[in-house]
């Protein structure tokens, strides 16, 4: 089988490549012209090999077309979240090199900003915007036809900035030779994994400035298939089109399944989706409760990958092996799994580590060597940064992230732990922990509660948890301090933002102190 949007666009000029809930579809031959639109406008900018891209778009054709044209003219091409502030949005731009940024007239006051503070850098908008020039009439000036120079590229994706500025994730530019060699590098793993085909119609609700959807839906390009993609998440949305359009693949983080699960008893009980036969979820952990939940709807087609924008390795698992090794996220069919202990040495089955990836490629942080050094060990291996362990069998677990871990006393306290075991509480919806600094013993743990329905007044709320805590998890693990709030501060995949938490109480507590 031949892979890849030109091939398709060949042989099947009117099959559908992108689908859209609020604009036109594009047949293949429209997506092909499109991206060879991009390559001759990346040629005419002057752009060479291994120079860079930046990308401040919605969810919409221009972001994939994009990355195709990247591709071909062997540029770097790095989609930048625009849910960034202003000076998140100009620090990416200007961190990744990029001689040539899109955009779009919504996002101006990020893009005025970068333009201001990176004169040589070229600006292109769908709209107007002060000191940026229209890629719609830049696009429209060149051909829709290939360039002649056609060479291979690369995505290079930014961390989510969870625990800090965000990073680029390096890897040098694959071989020219590589680009008549079947799929582009983006896709190629995704397709063999996941099993990709013309057959597959994909709903990707989720931003396609994040590494999977992105990934996916270039994927699903380059084997034939249709990615249909929401401009944004609604849970009601999301069942309509799971329902009316023919979706065979889908791809959530656990915030989706909750806000789809707290829709109206009756619109759950009728929802009907024959033709949906697989349901991947990750970027996040997933309570087994809210899992159990989901199977419970929607039958075991309920897959879980645990992977990162890294791409050092990548586990997964069905409904099925799911119960059977319930927590798990699966074994590696990518890389090679790795638990070391302080002393970097490997430990045996069932002990708790470092979770390390060997056999599979190598990254770097953009510019940053010291970043890169903290996430590779003694013996060359990488890591995504998680705690955790391995069952017999190779079912790994997690325990919580690196940078999360709590020291309180000189004893190791895991977040996800105390979460796990709050969310046990019937009254508790969701739960976050995280550290707050503390005189005698360094650090403390904090517990923020999201109440479910029904239940108390935050102070009943507090002390049932309290009294909870003290028959469920040990002395040294009681939270020193709960707090009740309304929801928990989440990116859009889904990833808890600890840092923001950590800013309130830093916040709360200088205002104490005055």
């Amino acid at each position: 089988m031949r892979y890849g949007l030109r091939d398709w666009a060949e042989r099947e000029p009117d099959r559908p490549a992108l689908e859209f809930d609020d604009q036109p579809a594009l047949s293949y031959a429209a997506l092909e012209a499109l991206a060879n639109r991009f390559a001759n406008l990346f040629r005419a900018a002057g752009l060479e090999r291994g120079d860079h891209v930046a990308g401040v778009l919605p969810n919409g054709p221009h972001v994939i077309a994009a990355v195709w044209g990247a591709y071909r003219s062997g540029l770097y091409y790095t989609p930048v979240a625009t849910t960034f502030s202003s000076r998140e949005v100009a620090y990416v731009i200007a961190n990744c090199r990029a001689k040539l940024v899109l955009g779009e007239a919504r996002y101006a006051e990020a893009l005025t900003l970068a333009a201001a503070d990176l004169p040589a850098t070229r600006f292109l908008t769908l709209g107007e915007v002060d000191g940026c020039e229209d890629l719609a009439d830049a696009l429209a000036a060149q051909p829709d036809t290939p360039r002649a120079d056609e060479t291979p590229g690369m995505l290079m994706m930014y961390s989510s900035g969870t625990t800090g500025a965000p990073k680029g994730i390096w890897r040098p530019l694959p071989d020219p030779a590589a680009f008549a060699e079947g799929p582009p590098a983006f896709a190629r793993d995704l397709i063999e994994i996941f099993g990709f085909s013309s057959d597959t119609r994909y709903l990707s609700p989720a931003p396609l400035y994040h590494a999977a959807p992105l990934r996916w839906s270039l994927s699903i390009t380059a084997s034939g298939g249709t990615a249909l993609i929401m401009p944004r998440f609604d849970a009601e949305r999301a069942l309509d089109l799971l329902e009316t359009r023919g979706v065979t693949m889908s791809q959530w983080v656990p915030t989706m399944f909750r806000r789809m699960l707290a829709l109206p008893e009756e619109r759950l009980a009728r929802f009907n989706a024959p033709a949906h036969k697989v349901a991947w979820h990750a970027a996040a952990p997933c309570p087994p409760d809210l899992k159990r939940r989901m199977i419970d709807w929607w039958g075991p087609i309920i897959h879980e990958y645990y992977a990162g924008s890294e791409s050092v390795g990548l586990t997964a698992l069905d409904t099925e092996e799911w119960l059977a090794h319930p927590g798990s996220v699966g074994r590696a069919l990518k890389g090679r799994i790795r638990i070391l202990g302080d002393d970097w040495q490997e430990l045996p089955e069932g002990e708790q580590g470092r979770v390390y990836f060997s056999d599979s490629s190598q990254f770097e942080y953009f510019g940053d060597p010291e970043k890169t050094a903290g996430r590779r060990s003694p013996q060359g291996w990488q890591t995504l940064g998680e705690i955790g362990w391995v069952e017999p069998g190779g079912w790994l677990h997690l325990a919580d992230r690196q940078d999360d871990m709590i020291i309180s006393g000189g004893v190791n306290i895991y977040p996800q732990e105390l979460e796990q075991a709050l969310e046990e509480m019937p009254q508790v919806a969701e739960c976050a922990v995280c550290a707050i600094p503390h005189e005698d013993f360094g650090e403390r743990p904090v517990a923020f509660l999201v109440p479910a329905p029904g239940a108390p007044a935050p102070e009943t709320l507090i002390e049932a948890a309290r009294e909870f805590c003290r028959g469920r998890l040990g002395r040294t693990k009681q939270p020193w301090l709960i707090k009740v709030v309304e929801e928990l501060p989440r990116s859009e995949t889904g990833k808890l933002l600890r840092r923001v938490l950590r800013d309130q109480l830093k916040t709360e507590a200088s205002a104490d102190a005055a």
